[in-house]
Parts: C-alpha cells; sequence; structure tokens
C-alpha cells in the first residue's frame, strides 16, 4: 500500500488552501501531494513522521514540508482532541516566473530545501504563529502577502532543522511502494510485537535481504526505525499523561524495563524519568 494522494479542493475565490482541521478531521494516514505544507499544530500532541524522520509534535509546533514528502502525524492516543492550520500551495500558485526574478532566488532555494522537512525553531516560531492563523480568515491579495512573509521568515531566519534524508526523488515506484507499504505497517502495529520475518515477508524479501534493503532505502536500519517511533510515543506519553514509567513501557511495545530503558537511553540521551522531569521543569520555566 502506497501513501494516498491528498487533495483538498479549492474555491473559486483562493487560489491555495489555508484551513483549520480538527479531529475526527485531522487524522489522515501516511500520504503525499504535490503541494507545499505549512502546518501550525494549534491544540493536541503526539507523533511525527515525515520522509524517514520519526519525532515528535505538540502545540505550537510548525512544519514546513516540500512537494511530493510522504507524512502523517499521528495524535498521542486516539481519545485525544488535536488540530493544525494547514496551508497548502503549489510551487506556481502565484505564477510560473515568479520564482525565477532574483528577488525569489531565497524563496526557490527555501522550497528546495523543504523537500528534507523542516521543522520551524527559534523565534520564528512567535513570529510565524499570528501570520498562519490569520491567513484562514484573510481575503483577497492580503492572502498572497501574508503567505509570502511567512516564507520570507522561514527563508531569511533559518531557524529551522531539516529532519528527513529520505530522497523520494530517487526511489522507482517499486522501491517506493514498499518502503510506504512497510512505514504504513510500522507506524499502525508498533505497539505489538514485531518480527524482521513479519516485515520481510511484506516486502517479500528474505530477512537479510530485506535489512539491507532497508537501510539503503532510508539510512538507518529497520530496528533503529522501530526503536525510534516506540520511544518517541513514549516521551508523548510521558509528558502528556500521569502513567508510570513501566506502564508507558508496555504502551510503546516493549517486554522488559531493561530494554526500554536502553533504548530510551539511546535515542534521546537521558532516562525516561529525568525526560520527565526535565520537560515539566522546561515549560515552567
Amino acid at each position: 500500500m502506497k501513501p494516498f494522494i491528498q487533495k483538498l479542493t479549492l474555491n473559486e475565490n483562493t487560489s491555495f488552501v489555508a484551513k483549520t482541521f480538527k479531529t475526527p478531521n485531522f487524522e489522515v494516514g501516511w500520504h503525499q501531494h504535490i503541494e507545499y505544507e505549512l502546518i501550525l499544530f494549534t491544540q493536541g500532541s503526539g507523533l511525527s513522521f515525515v520522509g524517514n524522520h520519526v519525532g515528535e509534535f505538540e502545540t505550537g509546533d510548525i512544519y514546513f514540508l516540500g512537494s511530493n514528502l510522504p507524512h502523517t502525524f499521528q495524535k498521542r492516543d486516539p481519545e485525544l482532541i488535536t488540530s493544525a492550520m494547514v496551508v497548502q500551495f503549489r510551487e506556481d500558485f502565484w505564477g510560473t516566473e515568479i520564482l525565477n526574478i532574483p528577488e525569489s532566488r531565497y524563496i526557490k532555494k527555501l522550497l528546495l530545501t523543504s523537500l528534507s522537512g523542516l521543522k520551524i525553531t527559534g523565534d520564528s516560531r512567535q513570529l510565524l504563529f499570528p501570520l498562519i492563523s490569520n491567513l484562514e480568515t484573510a481575503i483577497g491579495f492580503q492572502r498572497i502577502l501574508i503567505l509570502g512573509q511567512c516564507l520570507e521568515i522561514i527563508a531569511t531566519s533559518k531557524e529551522y532543522v531539516e529532519i528527513s534524508t529520505l530522497d523520494v526523488k530517487q526511489m522507482n515506484n517499486k522501491d517506493k511502494e514498499c518502503i510506504d507499504r512497510i512505514f504504513q505497517f510500522t507506524i499502525d502495529s508498533f505497539k505489538e510485537s514485531i518480527s524482521l520475518s513479519q516485515v520481510a515477508d511484506i516486502a517479500s524479501m528474505s530477512i537479510p535481504a530485506f535489512c539491507n534493503y532497508f537501510k539503503k532505502s532510508t539510512k538507518k536500519t529497520y530496528i533503529n526505525f522501530l526503536n525510534e517511533i516506540r520511544i518517541g510515543y513514549a516521551c508523548t506519553s510521558l509528558v502528556e499523561t500521569k502513567k508510570t514509567v513501566l506502564d508507558i513501557c508496555f504502551d510503546s511495545g516493549y517486554n522488559t524495563m531493561a530494554n526500554f530503558h536502553k533504548q530510551f537511553l539511546k535515542i534521546k540521551k537521558t532516562t525516561p524519568l529525568q525526560y520527565r522531569l526535565w520537560y515539566f521543569r522546561h515549560i515552567n520555566n
């Protein structure tokens, strides 16, 4: 199963989409679209999957994703209300020549960089929050000016982290569909016991062939990818719930506390309890 192609419709008075999506309309599986996407999370938290990146999102986070970069944002808990302001636009929504003029050079470079998926950091988040929020109600040419201002802030401040190293353009369709199938299975099943033989069967390969194929395609081993998802889920549970570390260990797909602590320390460079304490000290300062 490859990621489905998402298409958000435009009305006759708009050239790009700017709309808030809230549970249950927030829930979208592994997907891609030709449009670039600027997304501001206004409520909720969970896991972010962008290309071969696995991380966590929370309220106030902003991402800028390039054209056809596969992604999904999964809320931490099925009962959690989550919402995001989503802006989608095509490269040529403002015409075919504007990106070729000298004044647009840095915007054109930003669009190219966004193919790696960008998570906005620093003071730019505070600058972008009201602008992105206002796009939903702005009308006429004001919409173009606000979106242009958003892109200028991101391009000139360079306050972002490139989060994915997956070069989807270099994959042929067969390889891409195989990786997408594995990604979706893992996203859906990470809380359960998963063996290499299971995912190798999904890829129709032997275990050694699958392991080599996955690492070559994603620049990480499958076991590392699975652990990133499980530890990312554990992080959101640590800061969003009052569950014990032991309960979170088992909820995240681990069978022993020893392995959970080992993987958490490897990925986050701290222990689960220290992570929880650090987070609450951080948000209270």
